[in-house]
């Protein structure tokens, strides 16, 4: 059985930093992982993904040159470093394995996500 657990999240000031860990189980094969976010009252959006190794990872525009994903794969983590947050970034951030589908990518297995509110 597959599981996701998110932590990390909170309540930080804008310009602050915050970081996710999305702890995997289950797991068989080598997987993409990635981050995506919900804010209230819009569409859950991807944020970042990186490939099994590590060595490939991809971003969101609104997120490039922010955020930081790394993974760690002796501990099945997956991580998520944001940097100079900013009010829109408020949203709870989920970890899924992702395929990438044309430029989209798609969440598979998905944790129940953290909530990560930024203040002004």
């Amino acid at each position: 059985q597959v599981q996701l657990v998110e932590s990390g999240g909170g309540l930080v000031q804008a310009g602050g930093s915050l970081r996710l860990s999305c702890a995997a189980s289950g797991l068989t094969s080598s997987y993409r992982m990635g981050w995506f976010r919900q804010a209230p009252r819009k569409e859950r959006e991807f944020v970042a993904a990186i490939s099994w190794n590590g060595g490939l990872t991809y971003y969101a525009d609104s997120v490039k040159g922010r955020f930081t994903i790394s993974r760690d794969n002796n501990k099945n983590t997956v991580y998520l470093q944001m940097d100079s947050l900013k009010p829109e970034d408020t949203a709870v951030y989920y970890c899924a394995t992702v395929t990438p589908v044309g430029v989209r990518w798609i969440g598979d297995y998905w944790g129940r996500g953290t909530q990560v509110t930024v203040s002004s």
